[in-house]
């Protein structure tokens, strides 16, 4: 193994899922209850939390202090296999280190010295808040029977934690690809507790192209036979779907980032100490390998189908018009930043996005090897940008 080469050699098989569960190390996540009463009615049909279910739970952490106006408040919006835990180490009840560690902390690009950071994880996800892997009415996984859930529903189930914890205005709002789309529903469907927001890497709605590649990945995760129909949380180690869910996390890794970067990174060369034409694997097989365990150990196969297909049905534009009359609604101040060797959200994307919004919209459009994964890893070209935008003048009325 060489740098820039990770292996890991993990000795056991991943678990059935890798969901956190209760019981688990807490780490840094704290919790709040909603929709205990009143049941959250879903966009697709049906609803979850109310009286005879059990509330929405979501699992959220905070960085930085809020101050007495609570007018500080920035609510970072994490991606698809993202979760809450923004920064901090790796350790008891976080598996990996906080997700935006060069941009989130003191005097950064969002500087908690200044704001309030709250990071919730998403509905439908794996890390504290309710998902397939949570147990439903009969105290059992919600598994198969778990709804279908829309990035609105998300946001509806944000706003309620931001209502729970007293805040009436958001400072700013800020998210990357899965996280983006909840930023631009959060301008629309409750644009009074916005100022500004921050939108990196995504678009208005879902392409045929990103669904496209979604749905393979899906089918891959729904192959393995122990996917069991989306009913595995009580399998034994190794016998849960990791086997499909890495393939999945494999393709999707491949359109995270670009062809260039994995040439000069990887090139054809063998991974050390194997040899290819003898059953070996190359370098960038290896890499693939390294990600797809990854995720294995920290993420459950039925939040991985559940927030794909979400992102399939994004679409500001569905019942509002289209997505030109959705845009136009939006007066939030609001930078958008896009990178051009984005191959997954094409920089066009982000193009109709500032032309959708108007005079109130900022491109902001980078250059990048890193393809998608550039918002999770150029802090330094992003960072000016992302501060600049959190130091404008938002709305001035309400």
């Amino acid at each position: 193994m060489t740098a820039g080469d990770p292996q890991l050699s993990t000795p056991l098989l991943p678990p059935a899922t890798g969901a956190w569960r209760p019981g688990d190390p807490v780490g840094g996540r704290r919790f709040v209850e909603v929709f205990a009463v009143d049941p959250l009615a879903l966009e697709a049909g049906g609803s979850i939390g109310g009286r005879g279910q059990p509330p929405v739970t979501v699992a959220y952490e905070t960085f930085g202090m809020l101050n007495v106006a609570k007018d500080n408040a920035v609510l970072v919006l994490h991606a698809l296999t993202g979760d809450s835990h923004v920064v901090g180490p790796e350790g008891p009840g976080h598996p990996t280190a906080g997700w935006w560690e060069a941009i989130v902390g003191p005097g950064k690009a969002i500087d908690t010295d200044r704001f309030f950071v709250i990071a919730p994880n998403v509905l439908g996800g794996c890390q504290g808040t309710t998902g397939p892997s949570s147990d439903g009415p009969d105290g059992r996984p919600w598994g198969s029977r778990f709804p279908t859930i829309t990035i609105r529903d998300q946001v509806a189930v944000e706003i309620a934690l931001v209502e729970a914890l007293g805040i009436s205005r958001l400072f700013a709002v800020v998210g990357g690809s899965m996280g983006g789309m909840r930023a631009i529903e959060w301008a629309l469907l409750d644009p009074a507790r916005v100022e500004r927001m921050v939108v990196l890497a995504c678009g208005a709605a879902a392409t045929a192209e990103q669904i496209a590649l979604s749905a393979v990945q899906r089918e891959a995760v729904r192959s393995d036979q122990g996917f069991n129909g989306g009913d595995y949380y009580d399998a034994a180690a190794g016998a849960g779907p990791w086997r499909g869910l890495g393939v999945a996390r494999r393709l999707g890794q491949i359109t995270y980032r670009t062809r260039e970067e994995l040439r000069e990174r990887f090139g054809r060369e063998p991974q050390i100490g194997e040899d290819p034409l003898r059953g070996g694997r190359y370098r960038v097989e290896s890499y693939l390998d390294h990600h797809a365990e990854k995720l294995d150990w920290r993420f459950d196969a039925n939040s991985y189908l559940h927030l794909s297909r979400a992102m399939d049905h994004h679409d500001v534009g569905r019942g509002r018009g289209g997505v030109r009359s959705a845009l136009a609604r939006i007066d939030i101040p609001t930078t958008i930043v896009g990178f051009d060797s984005d191959r997954l959200y094409r920089l066009d994307e982000q193009e109709r996005l500032a032309s959708g919004i108007g005079e109130s919209a900022t491109l902001i459009a980078l250059s990048s090897p890193f393809g998608h994964d550039a918002f999770l890893l150029e802090a330094e070209a992003m960072a000016p940008h992302l501060a600049r935008a959190l130091s404008s003048q938002g709305r001035s009325t309400r």
